[in-house]
């Protein structure tokens, strides 16, 4: 029987589409195999991750051994230390230990009144000191008191007393019926932050707070003055005592005496509690250079105005009849006749971090409560302070603030919490002026190796480490920036406490060479 035409044709069409299909297979993956392609994928990237991960792992187990065996050292039995080292760009713990015990920052406190100054104030903030008067210039004479308005510039110098002079001699003014009087209401009247020793008051390190106040160089030590003794010409003779500025606010006191050439040195400059007696002792050889100290004023107000008053007395400047120079409040209602803005924030920075200025670290603490609060005091300053560090990410749980220099013995914080600020700021715009403002390890210029231009004074450590000193009897400190061998940022403190005997910043400085030799697998 014959098929159709029809059925022949179809039974053709099937057979040559089965053909083809066999011949010309399609291309596309089936699922099993599709599968299979990302499984093996996701292999290869997890077996990448991991080998990164252990690679990071096996870098940051080999810096941990390396500090470990630093802190391993037989002296740092019995003393408290805490080490925490962090990534600058993500700010990642890579190190710690202790990292969460309250130790005594010493002047690494000075890190926390730095920032929290140039995030308040600015780092174009200046101080501002103006001479004014409530009183009519008629003819040559002044009449009325001439006012010295202080506002915390401590930075102040006797050359700017001077052109202060030259500028009233400049308006025609030769003589003055009225007073002379200092106005330093901008703080408040406590001269000293609540922990300082009592032994640190005649030393300029613990020198007093006031809105208005003098500096004898351009350190800018405020509240101060130098005391120079220089031998006699003969045996037995008094030696010759001079101040810089001269002052007579101050009285010397002098019994030392020179003696032989070959004899020893033994000369002390002691200041005596609650007066401005300078007391000078001992001997000084014949031919010798002098002895130069620095020793605190007890009332800074009228340090100041004492030696404002000399400036006008060198213009011819005179007072008509009865005056007193004393303190008191300057009237609403006055007429300023000339005044003077400070140097900036920004620049108030270098002396204040590299030098470890005391006095500023306190006057700006002063200064951000009277700003922030209108209240020139130790409490309000130290209120904005501890709201600041906050908003940084640090825990006021673990940070006991007591003042703005680090002279308390009481100030505590941990190194975790240090770093953790350190890493912070550095997206905020003044970043550059803060980092900018520490010492730089072994740089011999003053301004800019600061405390530690003698230290680490080899390479990579030298240019490299920048941080922030600190130092009180048994305390040693010292956080800040190094970049390690392969280039990696890094944010470190080191915060040794209860120390007995010799200092341990050797310690410091093995750590920070450590992190600057170190190579990161990346």
């Amino acid at each position: 029987m014959k098929m159709p035409i029809v059925r022949k044709w179809r039974y053709f069409i099937v057979i040559l589409l089965c053909f083809g299909l066999t011949l010309f297979p399609h291309h596309e993956t089936n699922p099993s195999q599709a599968t299979a392609a990302k499984s093996s994928e996701a292999i290869a990237s997890k077996t990448s991750s991991r080998q990164i991960s252990q690679a990071k792992q096996m870098t940051d187990e080999s810096l941990k051994k390396k500090i470990d065996q630093i802190l391993s050292d037989p002296r740092l039995d019995g003393v408290s230390i805490g080490v925490s080292v962090r990534r600058a760009q993500d700010g990642e713990l890579i190190y710690t230990q202790n990292g969460q015990l309250h130790l005594h920052p010493a002047s690494n406190m000075k890190l926390i009144t730095g920032v929290t100054a140039l995030n308040v104030l600015g780092p174009d903030y200046r101080f501002n000191t103006t001479i004014a008067t409530d009183g009519n210039i008629k003819g040559q004479v002044l009449q009325g008191n001439l006012y010295m308005i202080g506002q915390g510039d401590p930075t102040l110098l006797k050359e700017d007393l001077d052109q202060f002079a030259k500028d009233l001699k400049a308006k025609g003014i030769q003589k003055i019926k009225g007073d002379l009087i200092a106005d330093e209401s901008w703080y408040d009247d406590v001269r000293y932050s609540q922990d300082l020793n009592w032994s640190d008051e005649e030393n300029y390190p613990g020198a007093p707070i006031s809105a208005l106040t003098l500096s004898p160089n351009d350190d800018y030590d405020a509240s101060t003055v130098i005391v120079e003794v220089f031998p006699g010409k003969e045996i037995n003779d008094p030696p010759t005592v001079k101040l810089t500025p001269e002052t007579d606010v101050i009285e010397i006191v002098n019994r030392a005496k020179t003696v032989a050439k070959d004899a020893d040195r033994k000369i002390t400059v002691e200041r005596e509690h609650g007066t401005n007696r300078m007391i000078i002792n001992g001997t000084i050889p014949v031919g010798a250079n002098e002895t130069r100290v620095w020793r605190t004023v007890w009332d800074p107000a009228l340090y100041t105005l004492d030696v404002f008053h000399k400036s006008l007395t060198e213009q011819d400047i005179t007072f008509i009849g009865k005056h007193k120079q004393k303190k008191g409040i300057a009237p609403k209602k006055l007429t300023t006749l000339t005044s003077k803005k400070s140097i900036t924030l920004e620049e108030l920075m270098i002396p204040f971090m590299k030098l470890s200025n005391n006095g500023h670290g306190e006057t700006l603490v002063k200064e951000m409560g009277r700003i922030v609060y209108d209240e020139g005091s130790w409490d309000k300053g130290l209120e904005v302070m501890e709201d600041t560090i906050e908003s940084y990410g640090m825990n006021k749980q673990h940070v006991l603030l007591r003042d703005g220099s680090g002279m308390s013995h009481k100030n505590l914080v941990t190194t975790d919490a240090l770093t953790q600020l350190l890493y912070t700021v550095q997206s905020e715009p003044w970043f550059d002026i803060f980092e900018n403002a520490q010492p730089v390890a072994g740089e011999s210029e003053r301004l800019v190796g600061g405390t530690l231009r003698f230290r680490m004074t080899e390479e990579p450590t030298k240019g490299n480490v920048k941080a922030k000193t600190g130092s009180l009897t048994g305390v040693n400190t010292l956080s800040g920036y190094v970049t390690s061998a392969d280039g990696e940022k890094l944010i470190f403190s080191i915060l040794i406490n209860n120390q007995i005997g010799s200092s341990l910043t050797d310690i410091q400085d093995d750590i920070a060479t450590v992190l600057a030799k170190h190579k990161f697998n990346k």
